[in-house]
């Protein structure tokens, strides 16, 4: 079980993806697990999606068709096995401490 899981809806945003998934995986702290829901993204994103699974098992993919940013987080809440939950958007990116700060607060 994770410390914490991330959750992050996918729709097609390839253009960001890879920097938000990057700077997901350089955190410093260490006890996550990902859940990224490619809610039937017609780019490039789900690719992305399954490379980042391949190159960190804590990055955990579903695919499905689009059914809207909730049930996409839905989705990936009852996917989730961590302690705690953080929501992150798809075209976002987070500092390299995010995830140290949240636990520690």
């Amino acid at each position: 079980m994770a410390e914490i899981s991330i959750i992050i809806p996918v729709y097609n945003s390839s253009k960001y993806l890879e920097k938000c998934f990057e700077s997901i995986r350089l955190q410093t702290f260490t006890d996550f697990e990902v859940i990224a829901i490619n809610d039937g993204s017609t780019d490039n994103s789900g690719n992305i999606c399954d490379k980042f699974a391949l190159l960190d098992t804590r990055f955990k993919i579903i695919h499905k068709k689009n059914e809207g940013v909730s049930v996409a987080r839905n989705t990936g809440i009852e996917q989730s096995c961590g302690r705690y939950i953080t929501f992150i958007d798809s075209d976002d990116w987070i500092d390299e401490d995010y995830l140290h700060n949240l636990d520690n607060e």
